[in-house]
């Protein structure tokens, strides 16, 4: 076993699963202004180390993704991020693209960018604890996209972000994220995220990447959040464990599915059907942003100082999440 797939394995086993708390700070001001919290850093780090510091991280986050404001903060307490995080068992992960950006010759596509400098960056991240990293790609969905040029383009760029963290001895998260905007059908879906998937894997193994030492971040396979093709929960675990099957190589170790806008109760249901019907060798679990903190989010905003009500909020998210990827949540524990 590498010392790459041991990170990775370490991440997501056990019912464990990423806390993606990599907002941008324009992202996280949106989140705050939603809830009339202003946008400092003092405020952004409040929240996050409130989340770090709960018993949930103990039990049920493998790794934490972080934004490059936030590893580089140090707690109330005196500790840095990182070593808050690592002293709940947890790994230190951090994002290290710098967006997607209009895909020239395909300007209603997008490409992420952020290979310049990319292996200087690494060296620092790995300094200060990170021992994975994350990358998003993303696709949309409608009659002519997402086109051969952006499928390729992002899987080209995700494989040889791979391949430098792999260098600087951290685990890449792949994430090419097919969106749930639109109207399309699930078939639909299934057939473009499979395209997607294959294209990854083609760059990847291409670019010599250890793929034990990888974790793939993939969407559920659903319906667009316009369709009239509603489909229910038994076909999306159905249709996203064929998805995987026929497209990820059996060397991986794991799929941590991002939420991609689903409730919270949508993205715990659906990974738990998923986790249940289980028939190949991945672990399944989770690498959630909004499904695990958008309750403790709301909670925190009407008191920031009353900590322990919004660590209880994100304890049972989590618990309910690791229960998903064990295939054992249900309803009854939910409402408890």
């Amino acid at each position: 076993m590498s010392e790459l797939n041991k990170i990775a394995l370490n991440i997501i086993s056990k019912g464990r699963g990423i806390l993606a708390a990599d907002e941008s700070n324009g992202t996280m001001t949106k989140r705050l202004m939603a809830v009339n919290v202003n946008s400092t850093p003092e405020n952004r780090l409040l929240f996050r180390e409130t989340l770090f510091s709960s018993m949930g991280m103990k039990e049920c986050i493998g790794g934490v993704i972080l934004f490059d404001e936030t590893i580089k903060q140090t707690t109330s307490l005196g500790k840095s991020i990182p070593d808050l995080i690592s002293s709940s068992g947890a790994i230190p992960g951090i994002k290290v693209d710098t967006g997607a950006k209009d895909l020239a010759n395909s300007f209603e596509e997008k490409v992420t960018e952020g290979l310049d400098g990319l292996r200087e960056r690494l060296k620092k991240y790995y300094e200060l604890g990170a021992r994975f990293t994350k990358w998003r790609a993303v696709y949309t969905i409608s009659d002519k996209y997402p086109s051969k040029l952006a499928i390729h383009s992002n899987a080209h760029v995700l494989a040889r972000y791979a391949a430098l963290v792999q260098e600087s001895r951290m685990v890449p998260i792949v994430e090419p994220e097919v969106l749930m905007d639109g109207d399309h059908s699930a078939d639909l879906c299934l057939s473009k995220t499979s395209e997607v998937i294959k294209k990854c894997f083609d760059e990847l193994i291409l670019h010599k990447v250890d793929l034990s030492g990888i974790i793939l971040k993939p969407n559920m396979i659903l319906a667009g959040n316009q369709s009239k093709d509603k489909i229910s929960k038994e076909e999306i675990s159905e249709k996203t464990l064929e998805c995987l099957k026929n497209s990820v190589p059996s060397e991986v170790p794991g799929v941590a599915f991002l939420s991609g806008g689903q409730s919270e109760i949508e993205a715990t249901e659906n990974l738990n059907l998923i986790s249940k019907n289980n028939n190949t060798n991945f672990i399944m679990t989770y690498s959630y942003g909004r499904a695990l903190q958008q309750s403790a989010l709301k909670i925190w905003s009407k008191n920031i100082k009353d900590l322990e009500k919004t660590q209880n909020i994100f304890n049972h998210r989590a618990k309910m999440c690791s229960l998903a990827a064990k295939g054992e949540w249900s309803n009854e524990l939910e409402n408890k």
